[in-house]
């Protein structure tokens, strides 16, 4: 029996991850930063340094939509590109000052999101959603079905 669009929890999923994107869109947009954007900074302010391939899995993006997010960011100089003082072959990415102070304005406005999502549950709630979660993504990754 066909399952109807209500009874997919992939649509509701779905549905959700498309209003918190919409959210933090709306909050990261005054800062002049996309989400992928305010999520590089965000990773990069985190681990200055770190590789465009570590990046775009932390970011989960794929590495060439990382390279686009980069090209942009050092085009409105919100980073700096260098060389590895020791590996020439590795270029080393890190916020500018133009690019911390968009990325505390962005989030700043982003936790508020978080915060406001937060307070619509009990801490028991929160915990017993993360954990739902959690069982959600090692389902989907562990089936063997699902990977080919």
């Amino acid at each position: 029996m066909r399952m109807s669009f209500d009874q997919r929890l992939g649509s509701h999923l779905k549905r959700v991850e498309q209003e918190l994107q919409a959210a933090k869109s709306a909050a990261v947009k005054p800062a002049g930063l996309t989400v992928p954007q305010y999520a590089a900074l965000f990773v990069l302010d985190e681990q200055p340094g770190i590789s465009a391939a570590e990046l775009a899995r932390r970011c989960l993006v794929t590495p060439q939509t990382m390279t686009t997010i980069l090209r942009n960011l050092e085009a409105a100089a919100l980073i700096e590109r260098t060389p590895h003082p020791l590996h020439k072959h590795v270029i080393e990415t890190r916020p500018t000052p133009a690019g911390r102070k968009a990325l505390d304005h962005a989030d700043e406005r982003a936790a508020g999101v978080e915060r406001r999502l937060a307070a619509a549950f009990t801490k028991d709630e929160l915990e017993t959603l993360k954990e739902l979660l959690a069982r959600v993504s090692e389902t989907l990754t562990s089936d063997p079905i699902l990977k080919t």
